[in-house]
């Protein structure tokens, strides 16, 4: 049995803890360096605290709605402070657990800034000043930033990133989101939802760029319902303060207008984290777009060196990272691992609900690709209508020879959680005729997936189709 290796993870956000954990399971001996909280970006001031304040969000509508179902209750009051107070509270016990998972795996945790000093050695500068450590691999797991653009550089004040819109001390009577992606529309749906007017800005021609049009048809079109404004086409060019308000100048084609607001949130983006690492120490170099270039095993170009998660390349989404964490860990301890994954689904938590895994219609057009589409909407479900929940649809897309799927696309309840189903049929290589005569329980959600799969050949039963 050959002696345990001994690993130096860098960053203990989904890739890196998720990394260090396995390394730990397959009896390697693990270092992490975490200059912040134990959980990263995803677990302290992103996915889980947006999930967390968007659910209150929805719930507190909801409310709004019971009458329909026959149940009176009061307007809803928001304190806001208590809402903080419960969305940490989540957030503490999920980066405590994974301390302590940490600590049970007998992982050892520095704190400090992490940079490399050569190839096996790593130089942390923490609180208690700076220790050096060495190791035979060293894993990059650092995440990303928020983007700063021109004009509105992030005070947590005033211009916000989703860091800053995460721990509101009030609920703004008028906020402006810059960038209409899958952050802005989460947090700009639950800035509504909370009792915001709210107006976005986007620079492309519409809401969630790359994403499935037809699905993003119908998140624009509950925007418009909620009244919440979408400028298109649009540039946020800076802000001034006057009184209690921020004015905000924006370009759209030629025309330069003013929107008034007082809370801007800015959402362009985030870029990998490599500053102050020390890469040029080792010979490593970030592409033109901050990534570091890997292989399959997550490799850079410093054979004992690795990157996973965010700096590792897009898409930029946590689960993703894990994957890459586990996929290292496994080459590091000498198992034949490769990260060959066919597909990676996106979810966005808007109102309603999308995601989407594997190609859209615009991908397959592009490169020529000849496919069936099959689509069942939500407003023909019986589970959907008992949760009064009817927007939307399940698209399925499959290869017009061999039947397998090769994209699905969902927006409507809790698609969310669907689309593990699609994200597992498509690895596994499945037909759209596999998911149709897979029997799926009613009265559920996922009898739409069914549903749409059937559709492909034309044999939906709840709905009808032209021969």
């Amino acid at each position: 049995m050959s002696s345990p290796r001994k690993v130096i993870v860098i960053g203990a956000g989904p890739a890196g803890y998720v990394c260090a954990i396995r390394l730990a399971q397959l009896g390697q001996e693990v270092t992490v360096v975490e200059k912040a909280e134990v959980g990263g970006t995803c677990l302290n001031v992103g996915c889980i605290p947006s999930k967390a304040m968007i659910a209150a969000g929805s719930l507190k509508e909801r409310i709004g709605e019971a009458s329909k179902m026959g149940i009176e209750v009061g307007k809803a009051s928001m304190n806001v402070g208590q809402l903080v107070e419960w969305k940490q509270g989540i957030v503490g016990k999920l980066t405590g657990g994974v301390a302590g998972l940490l600590k049970n795996h007998k992982c050892t945790l520095l704190r400090g800034d992490a940079s490399l000093v050569d190839k096996n050695t790593v130089l942390v500068d923490g609180p208690d000043g700076k220790v050096t450590a060495k190791a035979d691999d060293i894993v990059i797991a650092t995440g990303s930033v928020p983007i700063e653009i021109p004009g509105f550089d992030f005070d947590e004040s005033q211009v916000w990133s989703s860091t800053g819109a995460l721990s509101p001390e009030r609920i703004p009577d008028h906020i402006v989101v810059i960038g209409g992606g899958y952050i802005g529309l989460e947090l700009g749906f639950m800035y509504s939802k909370l009792g915001s007017k709210v107006t976005v800005l986007e620079a492309t021609s519409g809401a969630l760029p790359g994403q499935d049009r037809d699905c993003v048809k119908i998140i624009e079109r509950s925007l418009k319902k909620r009244k919440i404004k979408l400028m298109t086409e649009t540039f946020a060019l800076g802000y001034e303060k006057k009184g209690k308000k921020l004015v905000v100048k924006v370009k759209k084609g030629d025309k330069q207008e003013t929107v008034e607001c007082d809370q801007i949130l800015s959402t362009v983006g985030r870029r990998p984290y490599s500053g102050g690492l020390g890469l040029e120490k080792v010979g490593l170099k970030t592409d033109e777009r901050g990534f570091i270039k890997v292989d399959d095993q997550m490799r850079t170009s410093v054979p004992n060196i690795y990157a996973v998660g965010d700096i590792a390349g897009q898409p930029m989404l946590a689960h993703k990272g894990s994957k890459e964490g586990l996929v290292a860990a496994g080459v590091i301890a000498g198992k034949p691992e490769r990260y060959d994954v066919r597909c990676v689904p996106a979810v966005i938590f808007t109102s309603p609900e999308m995601a989407s895994v594997g190609e859209t219609e615009e991908q397959l057009k592009e490169r020529g690709a000849s496919y069936n589409s099959g689509k069942f909407p939500f407003a023909a479900s019986g589970r959907a209508m008992s949760l009064m929940e009817t927007e939307g649809f399940v698209k399925v897309l499959a290869d017009a020879e061999t039947d397998e799927l090769l994209g699905v696309h969902m927006v409507g309840p809790e698609v969310t959680e669907l689309i593990a189903e699609a994200a597992l049929a498509i690895e596994m290589g499945a037909t759209a005729e596999d998911i149709g005569r897979t029997i799926h329980a009613h009265p559920t959600l996922p009898e739409a997936m069914m549903e749409a799969a059937e559709a492909v050949h034309g044999v939906a039963v709840h709905i009808f189709q032209k021969p």
